[in-house]
């Protein structure tokens, strides 16, 4: 695709990340210190498969040092000259100091903030996803050579944005489990950023982890919490909806770990189930790492969930089920005593910890002398860079979704719009921008700062903060939108109303904020913008409906560089092109839906309307996907088929159950397919019809032939397109049938639907005869 980037946003990407520069490191070896007492034993030996070197340090090890070795804070085996290590680190959106890993300060006095992730998934832009794993990559290496962070990094999150309430939705991707799969790989790649070893085995820059297996969703609603919430999820609902994501984490980006969340699923705790760990994760998956517990996950199924009735057997419950590493103490303080009461053997730690000491290998870190190494030569210079910082703003910029604009109220003009009165709790946010699991930013650009930039301003908050409760300087808000020639007012949520372990009861604005916005809209004498800044979906029907409310913009929580896109999005400086990432609700849809209610699917006969676009048939405020531009886009296919056979193995063909006898299709298993190459091409041209240079993301769904369970709609495949006025330019994709046009049954199994399959792209519509 063409690139919207700038070279000086790309130089590093085009850097050569394996080059090896000899520098002096401000971190001693973590292990294998020349000179130091395990000099000349293999499992200091580069030369060595890492295999064999790691059979050889456990060979070396106690049952007491293995044991301590088995939770996060590592403890180090001075005997051995290996240091302790500190292996929670984050990094969902840049260097994180969430975790104990990551300290800032002294040269390294913060790193760059991109968006939060719900805000950079409305790009629909996977090379940006790339890019930006890339930098967090670099940042962190720098920091670790500077003895301030760790190489594992417990990110990113990609469950599946199920329910619009939840508190840590702003983390996701969003509610589509194609995209969510998609940027998983994408990201992870970035992170890890993978390069050759000697003995065929691949090294990793830093060590990716995704979280939280499986369905996860919920926090603390309603007084159910996420330690004692018990998800029932259907082996449908999980195959096609919950794992999407996590498989292709392990299977297309290679991620190095993967992380079991607090709640059980189907009565059993997530970090003791060897199905879900042992059986899909490393047996279906062929995951090449470790399996670490949230935070506490052991002791929270054993001391809350009370899940077994000895400390002991929850150890062995763990271990057994495929847990490598436990965050927190539990397993140093009980698998000693599991070993002894014959719950656990030495070959179950031995098992444990092979994984995690291959990844630690695989990092370079017992090859001695850091600065010795590849990436040695990052530190200070490369945190907060120019190119890294262009590239936040680039993010935040492409993260902008323009939800309304009547009578082409943007862009703003500043030679029209002299001065803009700039309103809201959020008028000059900074913290707020960057949301959760953050760091400490290079620098901030709040909105009040962007306009600035265009515009004279004036600043009248009107509410004090986001809860907007009791009485509010509303009035001196009013008084300034009638002097202005346009008013930006900024609203929206933050961390006090949608959070860790903090769940939304409703969807509305909080507090007085509607009433802060109609009474300035009512008030103001030229065009009012409104920029909603929030994780979670909003129900702003009040302004989407208000004439006076001229335009309306979604923000996310857009990184350090927030400000500065928010303004060049309004006053034209960008074209904004992103979409929304998950569905608008209004509020009466909470009313239908308790949290605790997994299935993804409706049941009108019990009145549930069922989840996220795929399957959710009733009003939206905003749909999935939408989202405007200054300029118009029009497609036209140049290649699709009108048909593709289906090649089977075995000749196997299986009917699907369906309610009505007379819709009954049939469908092959997905195992029973010939799936390599099975691919349908298809060429659209994207013609810039404006006269506006934009960006634009071209979308594939599927609608599957009637008769099945599949969902009603699904995205199937979309690229991020750079036009210039006038122009044209040619996306190139293929729908994969296997993966893209299967769904799977009550019993979880995948299967493609044999028949008519209608593809929607924009305003077209084509269908592919899929036969046997």
């Amino acid at each position: 695709m063409a690139s919207p980037y700038s070279p000086c946003t790309i130089l590093f990407f085009l850097f050569p990340f394996f080059l090896i520069i000899f520098v002096a490191s401000a971190r001693p070896p973590f292990a294998c210190a020349p000179g130091g007492p395990a000099t000349g034993l293999p499992f200091c030996s580069v030369g060595h498969p890492i295999k064999s070197r790691v059979k050889d340090l456990l060979g070396r090890l106690t049952r007491a040092e293995k044991v301590r070795l088995l939770v996060n804070d590592a403890a180090g085996v001075p005997r051995l000259g290996i240091n302790g290590y500190e292996w929670w680190s984050e990094a969902l959106h840049g260097v994180s100091n969430t975790g104990p890993g990551v300290r800032f300060g002294g040269k390294f006095p913060g790193a760059t903030s991109f968006p939060q992730v719900i805000t950079s998934a409305a790009s629909f832009n996977a090379s940006l996803w790339e890019l930006m794993g890339q930098v967090v990559s670099d940042e962190t290496r720098a920091m670790y050579n500077g003895g301030q962070a760790g190489l594992t990094a417990w990110s990113p999150n990609v469950n599946v944005f199920r329910d619009p309430r939840w508190g840590r939705g702003q983390e996701t991707p969003g509610e589509d489990p194609k995209m969510a799969a998609r940027y998983a790989a994408a990201y992870v790649r970035g992170l890890q950023q993978p390069y050759d070893g000697k003995h065929g085995r691949t090294k990793l820059k830093l060590a990716a982890c995704c979280k939280h297996y499986t369905a996860y969703d919920l926090d603390n609603w309603n007084g159910i919490d996420r330690f004692h919430f018990n998800a029932l999820v259907s082996k449908q609902d999980l195959e096609d909806t919950f794992n999407v994501p996590f498989k292709a984490c392990v299977t297309e980006g290679n991620a190095a770990s993967v992380m079991c969340s607090y709640n059980q699923v189907n009565g059993v705790p997530m970090c003791a189930d060897p199905n879900l760990l042992k059986g899909t994760i490393r047996g279906q998956w062929h995951l090449d790492g470790y399996i670490v517990s949230d935070c506490d996950s052991v002791d929270v199924f054993y001391n809350t969930q009370h899940y077994t009735s000895t400390p002991e057997d929850a150890v062995a419950a763990t271990l057994k089920a495929g847990l490598d590493l436990d965050c927190g103490p539990f397993l140093a303080q009980y698998t000693e005593s599991a070993v002894t009461k014959g719950k656990v053997t030495d070959n179950d730690i031995d098992a444990a910890l092979t994984n995690t000491l291959t990844v630690q290998m695989r990092l370079g870190m017992y090859d001695g002398d850091p600065s010795m190494q590849p990436f040695g030569n990052l530190g200070p210079r490369d945190v907060c860079s120019p190119a890294h910082q262009n590239l936040a703003l680039e993010a935040a910029r492409q993260g902008i979704v323009i939800l309304k604009n009547a009578r082409k109220t943007l862009p703003l003009s500043p030679s029209r719009h002299h001065t803009a009165a700039v309103i809201g709790p959020h008028s000059d946010a900074t913290v707020a921008m960057i949301g959760n699991y953050a760091g400490v930013p290079c620098r901030y650009t709040s909105p009040l700062q962007g306009i600035e930039s265009y515009v004279t301003t004036v600043q009248q908050k009107g509410c004090m903060d986001v809860a907007c409760r009791g009485d509010q300087p509303i009035g001196p808000a009013v008084d300034a939108a009638r002097t202005a020639d346009a008013v930006i007012v900024v609203v929206g949520l933050d961390q006090s109303f949608e959070a860790e372990q903090k769940d939304r009861d409703g969807l509305l604005l909080p507090g007085r904020q509607q009433e802060l916005v109609s009474k300035v809209a009512m008030a103001s004498k030229g065009p009012v913008v409104l920029v909603v800044m929030s994780g979670g979906p909003v129900d702003i029907s009040f302004a989407e409906n208000d004439p006076r409310v001229s335009a309306i913009i979604w923000a996310g929580y857009p990184g350090q560089a927030g400000g500065a896109a928010v303004a060049d999005a309004i006053f034209g400086a960008y074209n904004p092109g992103g979409k929304l990432p998950m569905t608008w609700y209004p509020q009466d849809y909470v009313k239908k839906v308790p949290m605790t209610d997994m299935n993804m699917r409706a049941n009108p006969s019990k009145g549930y309307p069922g989840r996220t676009y795929r399957f959710y048939t009733g009003p939206v405020i905003y749909p999935f996907g939408h989202g405007l531009s200054y300029t118009k886009f029009s497609h036209s296919l140049s290649r699709a088929p009108t048909q593709l056979l289906v090649p089977l193995d075995g000749q196997k063909l299986v009917s699907v159950n369906s309610t009505n006898p007379a819709q009954r299709k049939r469908a092959v298993r997905v195992t029973h397919a010939r799936c390599d190459a099975l691919h349908i091409p298809i060429h659209v041209d994207v013609r810039n019809e404006g006269d506006r240079d934009g960006t634009h993301t071209v979308m594939i769904y599927s609608n599957p032939p009637a008769g099945h369970s599949a969902p009603a709609k699904q995205l199937v495949g979309f690229e991020k397109v750079h036009v210039t006025s006038g122009g044209q330019v040619r996306v190139e994709m293929a729908v994969d049938v296997c993966n893209d046009l299967s769904f799977a049954d009550a019993n979880g199994v995948r299967r493609i639907p044999i028949g008519e399959h209608s593809l929607q792209i924009g305003e077209l519509s084509h269908s592919v005869s899929l036969r046997l």
